[in-house]
């Protein structure tokens, strides 16, 4: 019996120590990447030099999702089953998928988040050399949103090691492209939400003035709400700050936010309760003077932006809503907003397109 018990408390002791050893490494590994860093810059078959004034132009913003979603995609951290695309294979397939729809949308510019260049969940598949090499007629650009520690989790399909960011693709030039790093929430929360940030390009107008595009990816996973708040507030100092200069602003991605208000009454779906809706109102009321929410929505044909995932998309029971959107100043016209209706096929989001015109006067 004693044999027993000693053998229990070795086996116990081990195992403490062995989740002791792994939290410590998770901290230690983890690490924020500097702010103001340069992001990657890509001109070299960009079409033309500038982007014209007073004459429409496209944008869209999709977020792909990490190329693992398909339609019958469930994830863990929304409460579903998997934790990585679901094989090489598929993910591959998918990211042909994803390609085709983004040249469906025949867009000026493109503005994409969850991009992967590397990891666990995909298979470490380089996502954004297959989009890049796909659009080698547009200038393009890369920023790094995170380079995770190994996440242990679920026991029996670890996330893993994961690294991500966003991609900006343009029909004109980008002269340059910066890193932006989000606050984030302190804590062991961090290890799940991660690293967050904003990638800042320019490109030339044609009358000498820059479009300052945004491609922002918000945090999703934070308990702290002030997190977004010091989030948004940092893109509206830098869009005030471009506007007073004389630029065009455009800030565009995936807020986490419902951009509607309240999606579950205009959109077929189930509603979640107050203790799971990581989809709060987006707080229109705190947005400065001189910028503009554009948040798409149709009456006569409501196709929502994005999709929990806590199960497959099924349509009528899934919950739905639109956290995919723009943010633009008052010289920037927008002449229309449209969601692409993709069914969810290939990501949890459908790509959101905005038409405009850059004020010429």
């Amino acid at each position: 019996m004693r044999k027993a018990i000693k053998i229990i408390l070795i086996i116990l002791i081990a195992a403490v120590l062995a989740v002791g050893a792994y939290v410590a490494y998770v901290f230690i590994s983890y690490h924020r990447i500097e702010d103001n860093q340069p992001a990657a810059v890509d001109n070299s078959k960009a079409a033309s030099e500038s982007l014209k004034t007073g004459e429409d132009l496209t944008i869209t913003t999709w977020n792909i999702g990490f190329g693992a979603y398909v339609q019958d995609y469930s994830f863990f951290m929304d409460g579903g089953e998997e934790s990585r695309a679901k094989s090489e294979e598929l993910l591959l397939k998918n990211l042909d998928d994803i390609n085709a729809t983004i040249e469906k949308c025949n867009s000026d510019l493109y503005i994409l988040q969850e991009v992967d260049i590397g990891g666990t969940r995909t298979w470490h598949v380089d996502e954004s050399k297959i989009i890049r090499d796909n659009f080698a007629d547009m200038s393009y650009s890369f920023a790094q949103n995170y380079d995770s520690p190994y996440l242990f989790y679920p026991i029996t399909s670890p996330h893993g090691a994961n690294k991500s960011g966003i991609v900006t693709l343009s029909r004109a030039k980008i002269t340059d492209s910066l890193r932006r790093s989000f606050p984030v929430q302190d804590g062991f929360k961090k290890i799940l939400d991660l690293d967050r940030c904003f990638n800042v390009t320019r490109i030339p107008a044609d009358n000498g003035r820059e479009l300052v595009l945004i491609n922002a990816h918000l945090s999703a996973y934070t308990t702290d709400p002030t997190v977004n708040v010091r989030q948004l507030e940092m893109i509206y100092t830098t869009m005030q700050d471009e506007y007073e200069a004389g630029n065009y602003v455009i800030c565009g991605g995936d807020f986490n936010k419902d951009l509607l208000g309240d999606s579950s009454k205009m959109f077929e779906g189930v509603a979640l309760s107050a203790e799971e809706n990581w989809c709060t109102p987006f707080p229109v009321e705190d947005i400065p003077d001189g910028i503009s929410l554009v948040a798409a929505y149709d009456e006569t044909d409501r196709v929502p932006s994005c999709r929990n995932a806590d199960i497959g998309y099924e349509k009528g029971r899934t919950f739905v809503c639109t956290v995919d959107g723009f943010l633009v100043t008052d010289n920037v016209k927008v002449n229309e907003s449209k969601v692409q209706n993709e069914e969810f096929m290939c990501s949890d989001h459908n790509p959101v397109t905005m038409n405009f015109t850059l004020r010429s006067h």
